[in-house]
């Protein structure tokens, strides 16, 4: 293709949820563009109508504006080579198909659907035992290659159901040069003579992306390995219909794989070992099955986008914790590795976590205050809310971690557990802590030093060691053994919740 300006495109079909393999396809082409000031466009493939799922389209682009990749041309933001879904653009492609056939590197087929399945059945052998409509077959079907001009006329002229084939050449090497593999070449005898325009007039993704990638001035493409096979149809359609000069760049990104490495990671597994696959929940119209999404699981989009630029390429160095400006800054496609990539749920959690730490609470406080209201807790204080999340998000693997690590501080526990304490209670802890509720009523100062320093004091004079009265004061105020520094929550909780809570284990203890 000539020297343009960097144009990259995903074209996902809308039938069903958004796979975390797409949105690294996604991200992929996206760094690629804007490390190289370039544009991604977003188109939507859906030209398989029986596939079409209703309100999947608006889901792929929560998913991509959730991640942070909106793209600068799309059905929703409009461009300059719009419409941008393959079913408002389908007068373009019959055009194309028809001059195929003209120029006789395609043809008509007539075949009705129970001759295709005669077909598939009558020459089924050992050796071959799935037929293909390919250059052998097509010469027992009934077709504008098989059929002669009079009969072929007089077909259309009755308006019978036909499709539009490529005529695929015989004994050919292809051979292009793949941005990640290098050069790859097939032999075109086993590509079979692919439907290029179906009976309903619609274009199969043969030739739509050919077409549309050279309109939209497409100058590389991205694409998971398993469409390689396609090629050697696609590098053909190009060089009849636009010539070989203005193909894109082509780069066939690795599979990401189960997490033992054994074939491509599903949905399935998803379901099997207990982690998402999808980037944001999914419930398909038609079972009403929902299917959870990374950020549904309390994910950060910061974390999901890094978890997946580590599948599959990294910049050469030990670093595995990127900003998108940092991602940006270095990806290229020379460091994306050819092999497929094993998904490691835990690897995720630890990017997550490292996430929750880095930011500052406020990009996630509106999300956990959410939660929060889910569990009935209504936050009024934001500057109080700020802090107690800034004490406790190293704590925190998810968002929905915070719950348990930080609803304490709002209300009092729902459980306590009494037990941790019950062993070693006796009546001098017992009147330590009606003495602390006494020193805490008279407190005019409510600062977590002082609260610590009057704690030891009473405690030396008592002839307690503070570490034995640290426990039962934590289970009173978080009901377990978890939480930041014990003063520091009754710091923020205030006196009157803290007194309350010593009270009602008092209470438990003592009945």
């Amino acid at each position: 293709m000539a020297e343009n300006k960097v144009r990259v495109r995903f074209a996902p079909s809308p039938t069903g949820g958004l796979h975390l393999g797409g949105v690294r396809t996604v991200l992929f082409n996206y760094l690629f563009a804007r490390h190289n000031k370039g544009e991604f466009i977003l188109r939507i493939e859906d030209t398989d109508q029986t596939r079409f799922v209703p309100g999947a389209e608006a889901y792929i682009f929560e998913c991509l504006q959730w991640c942070g990749l909106q793209p600068d041309e799309s059905p929703l933001h409009g461009g300059p080579y719009a419409p941008y879904r393959q079913s408002e653009r389908k007068p373009i492609y019959r055009q194309y198909a028809e001059e195929l056939v003209k120029k006789g590197y395609a043809y008509y087929a007539f075949d009705t659907p129970e001759e295709l399945e005669e077909m598939r059945t009558r020459f089924k052998t050992a050796e071959n035992p799935a037929p293909q409509y390919n250059h052998v077959l097509r010469n027992e079907m009934r077709n504008s290659l098989t059929l002669g001009e009079e009969a072929v006329t007089r077909l259309l002229g009755e308006e019978a159901p036909y499709v539009i084939r490529i005529k695929m050449p015989v004994q050919e090497t292809i051979t292009f040069t793949d941005m990640i593999r290098g050069e790859v070449s097939f032999e075109s005898s086993r590509s079979d003579d692919k439907v290029l325009l179906k009976a309903d007039g619609m274009p199969t993704y043969h030739l739509a992306v050919v077409v549309d990638d050279y309109l939209m001035k497409i100058t590389h493409a991205f694409r998971g390995e398993e469409w390689l096979p396609s090629a050697p149809v696609h590098i053909m359609l190009w060089k009849y219909l636009f010539g070989l000069e203005n193909m894109p760049q082509w780069a066939h990104l690795p599979l990401i794989l189960k997490p033992d490495g054994n074939g491509k990671l599903s949905k399935r597994d998803g379901d099997r070992l207990g982690f998402p696959v999808f980037a944001m929940n999914w419930t398909d119209p038609k079972t009403n099955e929902l299917t959870q999404g990374f950020r549904e699981r309390g994910f950060l989009p910061e974390a999901f986008v890094n978890m997946l630029a580590m599948l599959g390429w990294n910049d050469g160095t030990e670093q595995e914790v990127f900003s998108m400006d940092e991602l940006v800054e270095k990806f290229s496609l020379d460091r994306v590795h050819k092999g497929g990539a094993k998904f490691d749920y835990e690897k995720a959690r630890w990017f997550n976590h490292e996430w929750i730490k880095r930011n500052d609470v406020s990009t996630y406080k509106d999300q956990v205050k959410a939660l929060f209201a889910q569990h009935n807790i209504n936050i009024t204080n934001d500057v109080v809310f700020e802090k107690v999340l800034s004490l406790v998000k190293d704590r925190c693997t998810f968002l929905n971690d915070f719950i348990t690590q930080a609803s304490f501080f709002f209300t009092a526990p729902a459980t306590v557990d009494i037990n941790a304490v019950k062993p070693k209670w006796d009546d001098k802890k017992n009147l330590f802590f009606l003495e602390l509720i006494r020193a805490f009523e008279t407190d005019l100062l409510w600062e977590h030093e002082e609260l610590e320093k009057q704690f030891k004091e009473i405690a030396a004079a008592n002839q307690l060691k503070p570490g034995e009265l640290m426990l039962p004061f934590r289970i009173m105020l978080v009901g377990g053994k978890f939480g930041p520094g014990v003063f520091e929550i009754a710091g923020i909780i205030g006196k009157a919740a803290t007194i309350a809570r010593i009270k009602a284990l008092l209470q438990q203890l003592n009945s």
